[in-house]
């Protein structure tokens, strides 16, 4: 199979879609890996780095999205990427179609095969190629959130683990699933005085085992968050239903009684946000102020840390990436009924239930897709 590897051009996105160690297990399969110049740059890694197991380097775009049979991609495809997509072709990357319609309706007409990393499932219900951008994500919150806590970046003023005399800042994080552990961990760590909601109590006991009384946990109702939310200096929104929009959880109204000088990170953001008042930002503007409550809402937060990020997606992507390679996409779906919950697009039609739900598509589910395939 032909595997191309364009680069990101999202704003200020660096990550790449494989390392050089991952095109040289593909390679080594047998298969053709077409690398657009320069798309590793932002790793480290030269054109010469990817020449060097095998890869075949190329000036454009154009050239990576024409030769391939599957792009292996990081962020969702911007428009003119979707353009350049046909019936043919397989894209495997994150694609987050639930708030965003222009990209579904494009993806949708390209008539590609689009598999998506952030529903493909494990055995255990968990979401392995989510799981690695959502521990990083998590622990950068914290970062953003410190650092916009600062006076000069529109924050209160307050450091987050104080010091001897002077309390510590509060924060709350919603949602106790991968990414809002990990940004428990980091204020933990940091020592600030850290709430945990969530609305699973097996996982309470579970993160509570974890950090004992240096952790308080909370059972998520709306009272709740009302009340911890007008208590808190910095809160992580950390929520995610699988493939489909994210609840607004912090309504609007909480955002205009919170103190002036809260920050507000909702790692949520790619799945719509779960802040009534979020919209999506970049790196290259990360905050805005609400009724002076400071929000950090950028929806690629990983690409801050690329070569780290990069390294640990394709950890795990890799696999997932051989086996569409040996087996071609209809037999490797068949195969692994886990890979076949990443399908959301297929043929003209959207093959994710969440997604057809909420963006008002028809629903064919993968099986039938296959079927027909």
């Amino acid at each position: 199979m032909k595997i191309g590897v364009p680069k990101e051009i999202k704003t200020l996105e660096f990550r790449v879609g494989m390392t050089p160690a991952g095109v040289h297990e593909v390679v080594h399969d047998g298969h053709e890996v077409i690398v657009e110049t320069n798309a590793g740059a932002g790793i480290g890694m030269t054109d010469a780095d990817y020449e060097a197991v095998g890869a075949k380097v190329v000036g454009t775009a154009e050239e990576v999205f024409e030769q391939a049979e599957m792009i292996v991609k990081v962020k969702e495809p911007q428009l003119n990427e979707c353009a350049m997509l046909r019936p043919d072709q397989v894209l495997f990357t994150y694609l987050h179609l639930a708030p965003d319609p222009k990209q579904t309706e494009a993806l949708v007409k390209s008539g590609t095969t689009a598999i998506a990393y952030e529903t493909v499932t494990a055995d255990d219900g968990t979401l392995p190629l989510l799981t690695p951008m959502s521990e990083v994500a998590g622990r950068l919150s914290i970062q953003a959130g410190a650092y916009a806590l600062q006076k000069a970046n529109g924050g209160i003023g307050k450091l987050l683990g104080g010091v001897p005399g002077v309390g510590p800042a509060k924060v709350l994080v919603i949602g106790g699933g991968v990414s809002g552990a990990n940004a428990a961990d980091m204020a933990i760590g940091l020592g600030a005085d850290v709430t945990i909601l969530d609305r699973s109590l097996p996982r309470l006991r579970h993160l509570d085992d974890i950090w004992g009384g240096r952790v308080t946990t909370r059972f998520s109702t709306k009272h709740a968050i009302e009340e911890l939310a007008l208590q808190s200096d910095l809160i992580i929104g950390a929520v995610l239903v699988a493939g489909a929009a994210a609840p607004k959880l912090v309504s609007a109204q909480t955002v205009k009684d919170m103190t002036a000088g809260s920050v507000m990170v909702d790692i949520s953001i790619d799945q719509g946000g779960c802040f009534e008042t979020s919209h999506a930002t970049t790196h290259a503007d990360p905050t805005y102020l609400v009724d002076d409550v400071v929000h950090y809402c950028v929806a690629n937060m990983p690409g801050a840390v690329p070569r780290t990020s990069t390294f640990a997606l394709t950890n795990a992507t890799l696999p997932f990436v051989k086996s569409l390679a040996n087996l071609g996409w209809v037999e490797a779906l068949k195969a692994d009924p886990h890979l076949a919950n990443g399908l959301n697009v297929s043929a003209g039609h959207v093959t994710y239930e969440a997604v057809a739900r909420d963006l008002g598509y028809e629903y064919l589910s993968a099986e039938e897709a296959l079927k027909v395939a």
